[in-house]
């Protein structure tokens, strides 16, 4: 015991040591050179080189002996083994001056480059460098089934004040199944948890992180990423299809399993170019232990869920989408995180990740924990996570979940039950500073993409640059016009004329936020319905409407968005547990729906007057907008030096020929109906024409007759 104080031998056995490579390993002392070594399951210890030395046992597994030479390797045996290998405490650190300087200033804008588990080779021997944000942890161990998930066996480096621990495990390969044992501030055992910046997951509901390598994909986008600003812009078509991978298709034949990223990459990615989309926008896949939670409840942050393969398999379903011109967008969740005990919560035994007081950090309406935006590593640790989506697996952008509830400190809670910011409001200061951040840094590095906002609230400038005093996102979901369209098309035909204005009314906000106008999977779940069971009406009145709604989305002002499902009018309200009704298809009236969706995308990319002026007002105006009685309205959408479209609705169950206003004389070709028998209508229509002549009507010098079916939409341009 005289190489090694006694105390310290005891707390390196019972795992309580906070400094164990100040004790293990190889150390110059006053008596010469010392190698401890601490191999619980070991009842003898060699230090092997040119030499062999054995090693004294001082406590049990804790061996100590003299050594000369500047390399050594170990040499365990028991009753059962006899084995070498190397020791990890003879390894220097592997992070630098540089990350421990950004990681302590909150700064690492690429700060899964530095923590988490990275294959690679360190001073001549390959092996994983772990690396956690563990700053109130008495001690913090790596576990595994390499190390019979024993903390005593590998317990970490302490980096300075940056509350990072670290550690080279030489001899570990991809694949390795690993989590932190932590000795939390009070100096109790907390549960096991997993790489908060971890990049791979066990298959839930076991909870282990996996060692993954990233960069194994082998990317061919580069056309895409060259042009994909352009793409996104606000004077372009963005027509996204929202998916959730787990239900959208399923192998019946292999016990109902989801798809794999492999399989998405051709069947996914054909079915929405072919149906003219822009885009697809993924429900979370970061790794998730509940599949309820559809992914909104995460806790591998960093990790694409193993669900549907591993992280290059899921890099070559982006690529595959580029390659096909579509842009993927994931739906990002910095807003809350799940209470599982393998996750962030109380990581080192303190509200490290969330805040302390209930009453900021946990929102009841989910049953989660809020993040503490004010803290510093917190706020660089979700937007550098924002950024390795984006710069790893090339997304497109990132639509940020429940951005209202992050917005307001009072969200959801009662008088009494929130705590007010420094200036006595209700609204989260650090949390709009973080929303900003997040939005400068992604824009700023990773040039090209979009961030959407799910804002349900009035708060101003949502899509405005950050210099101009904006949360600095490039679009907003437009719930109003979410809301007040589907109310309206849900209502008996016969009572719509008292609402009409639920139609008007968003053209007085259209253009104050760059707009997305969402058919999410929120509107189709939860008792909700599905939107053709929301339709009034007998079937066929139920179909009519449905098209007419679709034909409004894709004629009004803003982008376009549609869940899964209800481009063939699925009857059943979403289920996550299950899959598309696919055989619904072999039905006209359903096969007729898709038709009209793949119409609408092909005649929104193909007319530059139905997209141009989605975000800007000159590219929409009334013709007539108090037709109520009728139920009927009539608006143009322009571009400049382009064809005008004017599209007539004409939503009541009563055919008309009435007369439109027209902004010029000559032939117009009716572009779409939705009618049309090949959308599965009645087909009737205008014959493909009608002629302006110089009749002034509607405010307009120019006007012509028109045929309009009932509850249909119907959209002419100049021929």
């Amino acid at each position: 015991m005289s190489l090694i104080d006694r105390s310290e031998a005891e707390a390196l056995v019972e795992g309580r040591h906070g400094d164990p490579f100040s004790v293990l390993g190889l150390h110059r002392t006053a008596k010469g050179n010392r190698i401890v070594a601490l191999v619980p399951d070991a009842q003898r210890l060699w230090a092997i080189g040119a030499k062999e030395v054995e090693l004294e046992q001082v406590l049990p597994g804790l061996f100590c002996g003299t050594w000369n030479e500047p390399l050594y390797r170990l040499r365990a045996q028991n009753a059962q083994a006899t084995w070498d290998f190397e020791d990890p405490y003879r390894f220097a650190p592997v992070l630098g001056s540089i990350d421990e300087y950004l990681i302590g200033e909150g700064t690492h804008h690429r700060l899964w480059e530095a923590l988490g588990a990275h294959v690679m080779t360190h001073e001549g021997h390959s092996g994983v460098h772990f690396a956690v944000w563990a700053p109130n942890a008495q001690r913090v161990s790596v576990v595994g089934s390499f190390n019979s998930w024993d903390g005593r066996r590998h317990q970490m480096r302490r980096r300075g004040s940056t509350g990072v621990w670290e550690i080279f495990l030489p001899g570990l390969v991809p694949g390795d199944m690993y989590k932190y044992e932590i000795l939390g501030a009070e100096g109790r055992l907390l549960p096991t948890k997993a790489d908060p910046v971890g990049f791979g997951a066990e298959h839930p509901p076991a909870t282990a992180s996996v060692v993954r390598e990233l960069d194994l994909h082998d990317w061919g986008d580069g056309l895409w990423m060259k042009g994909r600003a352009k793409a996104q812009d606000v004077h372009t078509p963005v027509s996204i299809y929202e998916v959730h991978l787990g239900s959208w298709r399923r192998v019946w034949e292999e016990a109902g399993r989801p798809l794999s990223y492999y399989e998405l990459s051709s069947q996914l990615v054909d079915y929405v170019a072919d149906l003219g989309f822009t885009h697809i926008e993924l429900l979370p896949i970061t790794e998730h232990p509940f599949d309820g939670s559809w992914g909104y409840q995460p806790v591998g942050l960093f990790a694409p869920t193993i669900r549907h393969g591993r992280p290059e398999e899921f890099a070559a379903f982006v690529d595959a989408a580029h390659r096909r011109g579509l842009g993927v967008i994931l739906d990002w969740v910095p807003g809350h995180f799940p209470t599982d005990d393998h996750g962030l919560r109380r990581f080192d035994g303190t509200a490290l990740y969330e805040h302390a007081d209930p009453k900021e950090g946990f929102h009841r309406d989910w049953n989660t924990l809020i993040y503490n935006f004010g803290r510093r590593e917190v706020a660089n640790f979700l937007e550098a996570n924002a950024l390795f989506w984006l710069e790893q697996y090339h997304l497109d952008g990132l639509r940020v979940d429940a951005v209202a509830s992050m917005l307001y400190r009072d969200y959801s809670r009662s008088e009494g039950e929130w705590v007010p910011n420094c200036y006595g409001g209700r609204e989260n200061l650090e949390a709009i500073e973080f929303l900003k951040q997040v939005n400068m840094l992604a824009y700023g590095k990773s040039p090209g993409i979009m961030t959407v906002a799910e804002e349900s609230t009035a708060f101003p400038g949502v899509t405005s640059p950050v210099h101009r005093g904006g949360l600095g996102f490039g679009y907003k979901w437009n719930m109003g016009w979410m809301n007040d369209t589907l109310r309206y098309f849900s209502r008996d035909p016969i009572h719509r004329r008292f609402h009409h204005n639920e139609l008007t009314f968003a053209s007085s906000y259209t253009y104050s936020e760059n707009f997305i106008l969402p058919i999410s999977h929120d509107e189709v779940v939860h008792g909700k319905g599905s939107m053709i069971g929301k339709m009034p009406g007998d079937a066929a009145e139920k179909f009519a409407n449905l098209r007419a709604f679709y034909a409004f989305q894709w004629t009004h002002p803003g982008k376009k968005l549609l869940f899964m499902g209800q481009e063939f009018a699925q009857w059943q309200e979403w289920d996550s547990g299950a899959a598309l009704d696919w055989a619904l298809l072999d039905a006209p009236l359903h096969a007729g729906m898709r038709n009209l969706v793949r119409d609408l995308n092909r005649i929104y990319r193909e007319m530059p007057a139905l997209h141009w002026g989605d975000c800007d007002p000159r590219g929409f105006a009334w013709i007539e907008a108090d037709d109520a009685e009728r139920s009927l309205y009539v608006f143009e959408r322009r571009a400049p030096g382009r064809r005008p479209v004017v599209v007539a609705a004409n939503l009541t169950p009563i055919e008309r020929t009435t007369r439109i206003g027209l902004p010029t004389a000559g032939s117009w070709r009716e572009i779409l109906n939705t009618e049309s028998g090949h959308y599965g209508g009645a087909n009737w229509g205008n014959l493909g024409e009608i002629i302006a002549e110089e009749i002034p009507w509607m405010r307009r010098e120019f006007s012509a007759e028109v045929y309009l079916p009932p509850l249909a939409v119907v959209m002419f341009t100049p021929d």
